[in-house]
C-alpha cells in the first residue's frame, strides 16, 4: 500500500487545537503529518503559529495572521497528544508576540515565538525571486513512500514534486551543489499561510546532493510570512550557503502561482555523516 492509499486527516483538521481555558491548548500529532516516526518540523511550526493566533482571538484581540515564527527544536516529539503553553510577550497595534512551548509527557520539545499582525495583500513594490515554472513539468519526481529519513507520510496530505535536474542524489550522482527546486500543494483545500510554513521545510535535506544521506534534524528554524498564497502550486527554491563539519544551513523561498514570495525560511540543521 502506498503512502497515498489511506484516508488522511486534512491539514486544517490536523492543525486543530483545543483550549483548556487557562492559556494552554491540546493537540494531537498525527502520523500522516510525519516523516518516519518524527512529526514534521514545518508542520509543528504551523501548529504552534495557529495555536498562538487562537489564543489571541480567545483573549479578544483583533483578527491577525502569522508574520514570523522562530523555533528551537529541543527534543523530537512522538506522534500523539501534546500540550501547548502560551505566554503573551507583547500586544501592539501593528504586531503582537506570543511565546509557545510544545510539551509532551512533561518534556519540553519545541520552544517558539510567534509574531502576528496583518499580512500585506497588494503586489510588492520590489521583489527578487529566481525564475521557476509555475507548475511541475511531466518529468517532475513525486515524493512518496520510503525516503532516506523514513516513510514520507506527508504524501497522504500534500503533493510534492521534485525538479529532477536538482536532485542528483536520486540519479546516483554525488557532489552536485546543495540546492533543490520543488513544487508542493495540499491534497485537500487550498494553501494558506500556515501551509506555506510547512512548504518551507518540506524538501529533502539539500546535503543529500553531497552524498550525506539520512536523518538531518533541525536545531533552529526561523520563517517569515510575506503574503497569503494564491491558489495553485507553491514553488520552493532551497539552497545551503555552507556545509561545515556536522552543521549546515538551509534557506528556502516559497513562491506562489502568481510569482509572489509568500514565505522565506532559514534553518540550522545537523547533516548526516558522509556515506551514512
Amino acid at each position: 500500500m502506498s503512502a497515498t492509499d489511506e484516508t488522511s486527516t486534512s491539514f486544517d483538521e490536523a492543525c486543530a487545537t483545543r483550549s483548556l481555558g487557562d492559556g494552554t491548548f491540546t493537540a494531537v500529532l498525527r502520523t500522516e503529518w510525519s516523516i518516519g516516526g518524527h512529526p514534521h518540523g514545518g508542520f509543528l511550526m504551523a501548529l504552534m503559529a495557529r495555536a498562538a493566533l487562537s489564543f489571541l482571538h480567545e483573549r479578544g484581540e483583533p483578527p491577525s495572521e502569522p508574520l514570523a515564527i522562530s523555533a528551537e527544536f529541543l527534543h523530537p516529539p512522538a506522534v500523539g497528544p501534546v500540550l501547548l503553553r502560551m505566554d503573551v510577550r507583547k500586544v501592539g497595534r501593528r504586531a503582537s508576540v506570543v511565546g509557545v512551548l510544545l510539551e509532551q509527557r512533561g518534556r519540553s520539545c519545541v520552544e517558539a515565538r510567534v509574531t502576528t499582525g496583518r499580512l500585506p495583500m497588494r503586489r510588492p513594490e520590489w521583489t527578487d525571486v529566481p525564475a521557476m515554472a509555475a507548475e511541475p513539468p511531466p518529468g517532475a519526481v513525486p515524493v512518496t513512500g520510503e525516503t532516506s529519513e523514513g516513510l514520507f507520510n506527508l504524501a497522504k496530505g500534500c503533493e510534492v514534486r521534485l525538479d529532477p535536474a536538482s536532485v542528483g542524489y536520486l540519479h546516483g550522482r554525488i557532489g552536485d551543489p546543495p540546492r533543490m527546486r520543488l513544487w508542493v500543494r495540499p491534497r485537500h483545500g487550498l494553501a494558506d499561510p500556515y501551509f506555506a510554513l510547512l512548504a518551507s521545510d518540506v524538501n529533502p535535506p539539500v546535503v543529500y546532493n553531497l552524498g550525506r544521506v539520512g536523518w538531518a534534524p533541525t536545531v533552529q528554524l526561523t520563517a517569515l510570512l510575506r503574503t497569503r498564497p494564491a491558489p495553485g502550486w507553491l514553488r520552493v527554491i532551497v539552497q545551503s550557503q555552507s556545509v561545515h563539519e556536522a552543521w549546515f544551513d538551509s534557506d528556502a523561498l516559497v513562491v506562489d502561482s502568481q510569482g509572489r514570495l509568500v514565505c522565506q525560511a532559514r534553518q540550522l540543521a545537523l547533516a548526516p555523516a558522509p556515506g551514512a
